[in-house]
């Protein structure tokens, strides 16, 4: 019954209730019966609720009354704070600064907060303690993105090949993609990956072997770290790993304040 306090069904879907609920009367259902039929029913028809589309014909997750309405459904599509599950991860958030690719704040610049679904944390908490016993650890660039700032990222490039087509949705409007390297706890500094984070050119993928031994042994590092604890890499993006999108996790389009209120 807590789906009915955080959303209501349309008249349409009412009716529809009322003819299966009908249809199970007729067959002689006792009303324990009838009651359960519902209790079934009614999170299948309020789920539908929840999601809204977008311009492009996205189904977008928009309210944070929804929000809590999946996630009190399935408690692996909660989003998890970072640092509060990591406390010794480091941030450079790149697109709450103008040091990106676009040279412009895509975030509100006081953004110091970002997430993962559920088990995408956990399992990047894991990348992080194995890296802490040899003295390294991670640095996040970029993890959830809402939807919205997918769309001003297309409507500025309209190129797939740099930025997610809204048609379809991005692992970071799932909170299931993390753009990240390796850091030297110890000074803080990056490991050498041969190019800069939000490189475009061939030198950026993966299968890209003209590189010193110390560059390959970096990335080789933070590739098979990553696919030990179960994420799978971005062949053209040495930075950019995603969990498995294996719930239907719903792209979302809630800010970074509002996110943070219902998360942990």
């Amino acid at each position: 019954m807590c789906f009915l306090l955080l959303t209501q069904p349309s008249h349409k879907q009412m009716k529809v209730m009322d003819v299966f609920l009908m249809n199970k009367f007729r067959k002689g259902l006792s009303y324990p019966a009838l009651l359960f039929s519902l209790f079934l029913i009614l999170p299948v028809f309020l789920y539908a609720q929840t999601l809204k589309k977008s311009s492009y014909g996205t189904e977008v997750l928009q309210s944070t009354a929804a929000f809590r309405t999946i996630t009190m459904a399935d408690s692996n599509k909660r989003m998890i704070e970072l640092k509060k599950l990591i406390p010794n991860i480091v941030y450079e958030l790149r697109y709450a600064t103008t040091n990106n690719f676009v040279k412009r704040a895509m975030y509100p610049v006081t953004t110091n907060c970002t997430f993962l679904r559920s088990p995408a944390a956990m399992a990047l908490r894991n990348v992080q303690t194995e890296l802490n016993t040899q003295g390294l650890g991670l640095k996040i660039f970029d993890a959830y993105r809402p939807y919205s700032v997918t769309v001003k990222f297309w409507e500025l490039i309209k190129d797939e090949r740099y930025v997610a087509n809204p048609a379809k949705g991005s692992g970071h409007n799932r909170g299931l993609a993390v753009d990240l390297t390796i850091i030297e706890l110890s000074t803080g500094k990056e490991l050498d990956m041969g190019t800069e984070f939000d490189n475009f050119t061939d030198t950026a993928h993966h299968t890209f072997t003209f590189l010193s031994p110390t560059v390959l042994n970096n990335r080789k590092l933070l590739k098979e770290t990553m696919l030990k604890h179960g994420f799978q890499l971005f062949e053209t993006e040495w930075w950019h790993y995603y969990w498995p999108n294996n719930r239907n996790y719903e792209v979302l389009d809630l800010d970074f304040k509002k996110l943070k209120r219902v998360t942990l």
